[in-house]
């Protein structure tokens, strides 16, 4: 059932999913989309497939979410230091193709959310002597990502702490500059953002 052909008690329904999704995400300070939407459905006791909401009907609840309980011009300001972040975090690594993904780019984030970029290289260990060479105690683990609806792939994350900003480094493929990875819990690719796009978001803001 698509959204358009979905009647209006279903469409609340999926409403209601998002917004106890995205209120789980702010409470307890989650990033994960697929277990928000999971955990909501246990407590509303709503599973059927069909009206689980995507990652972006989540994230605009996220975004009313915060219009309504946090202040918006400080939030403002909160985005904006994380793109800052962000786009000097980019230029560091601008030899791997960075991208901008997730919470920042979104505008759903807050104090607690690490600025997540996607580097790409077909040697993921060059990431993990780039930072070792310049001294950064970043953590590694595994995870595994869907490429697209068919194929999902083992990939290398990355995260440290600068200047008390936590950051996600996601190692894809050079392949995954043409074809960005799909959303986690989803089935649309990602949202992402080059440094020049960002430059001029943040021109925008």
């Amino acid at each position: 059932m698509s959204k358009s052909h979905a009647s209006p008690h279903h469409l609340r329904l999926r409403q209601q999913l998002a917004s106890t999704a995205a209120r789980l995400m702010v409470e307890n300070h989650m990033d994960d989309f697929h277990h928000a939407r999971r955990k909501a459905a246990a407590l509303l006791g709503i599973h059927t497939p069909a009206l689980q909401p995507d990652n972006a009907e989540i994230e605009q609840a996220l975004r009313d979410y915060r219009r309504l309980f946090r202040d918006d011009t400080q939030h403002q300001a909160l985005l904006h230091t994380q793109r800052q972040a962000a786009l000097q975090a980019m230029a560091f690594f601008e030899a791997f193709e960075p991208r901008l993904t997730g919470a920042a780019l979104e505008g759903y984030a807050d104090t607690h959310s690490a600025i997540c970029l996607h580097l790409h290289c077909d040697t993921p260990e060059m990431v993990s002597i780039f930072l070792h060479e310049h001294g950064i105690p970043a953590q590694s683990r595994i995870r595994r990502i869907r490429l697209d609806r068919q194929h999902s792939a083992d990939v290398d994350v990355w995260t440290f702490t600068a200047d008390q900003t936590a950051f996600e480094l996601v190692v894809l493929p050079l392949s995954a500059l043409r074809q960005p990875p799909l959303a986690e819990g989803d089935n649309h690719p990602a949202n992402r953002a080059s440094l020049v796009q960002l430059r001029k978001l943040l021109g925008s803001d």
